[in-house]
């Protein structure tokens, strides 16, 4: 499926955060620049988030900061609200590329301990679909360049690309190609698991408010950005619904000083 081997995924792999949110701070597009070609969404941008996407953060940050009390309340809360088993497992595997594979594994295997509690007492959570086949080699690399420029908003380039070009063969090929083109997952739910995970990181408030914009160029709203913030506070997240807050005072301020 793709033509970079799990150990090469595994020496890079913090980098990957990182060097997305500086992506999108190099590119330099406002919330408008996206139009909409990009990926179908679940929601417009009138509506508020659907409960199962609120549910979205909470798992998020709870995986992030690796608290499997809190993760397990939160996959609980997820599955009741309306995600399927693939749509869980699909945020945790993704957010890999953001909080780390020891992260990543210990909160699927807490997603399978919650999964075999529910059955026994009597809940069997639809299983939703995997994802389609994604292409390979070259093929791969076109995709994932075209899927960073519409999150993006633009063509991304800069000079970390020029200094460490292996880093945009992977970020591309990697993160928004076998990531981002697996289909079982939409964008916008994507970008709030990544939101969820970066808030619960302190020293990531320059990627979180990167993603904040990428989500407004995804079609979420600022408002429903909010209220994401506020259901991480509710769940007793309150540093990382103050970081989420502070993005999208920022992103805000800045798209009215353009």
């Amino acid at each position: 499926m793709t033509n970079i081997t799990p150990g090469r995924r595994g020496n890079h792999v913090l980098a990957f955060a990182a060097a997305m949110g500086l992506a999108a701070a190099i590119s330099g597009t406002t919330a408008d620049a996206v139009t909409s070609n990009v990926e179908p969404t679940t929601m417009n941008s009138f509506e508020a988030l659907a409960q199962k996407q609120q549910s979205i953060a909470p798992i998020a940050a709870a995986m992030a900061i690796g608290d499997m009390p809190r993760l397990n309340a939160a996959l609980n809360e997820g599955l009741d609200a309306g995600l399927s088993v693939s749509d869980a497992k699909e945020i945790l595997v993704q957010l890999y590329a953001y909080a780390g594979f020891p992260r990543s594994l210990n909160a699927l295997g807490e997603l399978m301990k919650v999964i075999d509690a529910r059955k026994q007492r009597g809940i069997q959570d639809p299983a939703g679909r995997e994802p389609s086949p994604v292409p390979s080699g070259r093929d791969l690399l076109a995709i994932g360049t075209a899927n960073q420029t519409k999150l993006s908003g633009a063509p991304v380039k800069g000079p970390l690309f020029e200094f460490a070009p292996a880093i945009d063969e992977y970020l591309k090929t990697h993160l928004f190609g076998d990531i981002f083109a697996r289909d079982n997952l939409d964008w916008q739910s994507r970008e709030l698991a990544t939101v969820g995970a970066l808030s619960a990181m302190p020293g990531v408030e320059s990627q979180l408010r990167s993603h904040i914009r990428i989500s407004m160029n995804v079609g979420l709203t600022a408002s429903q950005l909010r209220s994401a913030s506020d259901v991480l506070a509710q769940r007793g997240l309150t540093e990382a619904a103050a970081r989420v807050r502070a993005a999208i005072d920022k992103q805000v301020a800045d798209a009215r000083n353009r």
